[in-house]
């Protein structure tokens, strides 16, 4: 940054104020572009959208014990891509850390209702 003298303030300022403007009407294209909306999967686009593209048998398994999110409309099963990404995100390995904070709110939970 360069040395500020008295002379120099107003175009210090004038500069300061372009940059400001600059700034200003990125975030307000950035904010006018419309955000990704949520969508619904059918069965095939499922299938194709999820890692390792398993097959619509593979689907009707888990669709069947309840492990991925869905819907029925009608006779058809459908899938919102927001849910899908959220069970996606939440089927990886615990950590160590993650599993023994569970734990440790487990134990808490257990000790505080409990009363012998």
């Amino acid at each position: 940054m360069e040395n500020l003298t008295f002379e120099s303030l107003p175009g210090a300022v004038s500069k300061l104020l372009e940059d400001v403007a600059h700034l200003k009407s990125l975030l307000t294209s950035q904010a006018s572009k419309p955000a990704e909306t949520d969508r619904w999967f059918d069965l095939d686009e499922l299938c194709a959208y999820l890692p390792g593209n398993p097959a619509r048998a593979t689907i009707y398994g888990k669709v069947h014990t309840r492990e991925i999110p869905h819907k029925k409309v009608g006779k058809r099963l459908a899938f919102l891509k927001s849910e899908i990404d959220q069970w996606l995100k939440n089927q990886g390995r615990k950590t160590a850390a993650e599993i023994e904070a569970e734990a440790s709110q487990y134990l808490a939970k257990k000790k505080g209702g409990y009363h012998a």
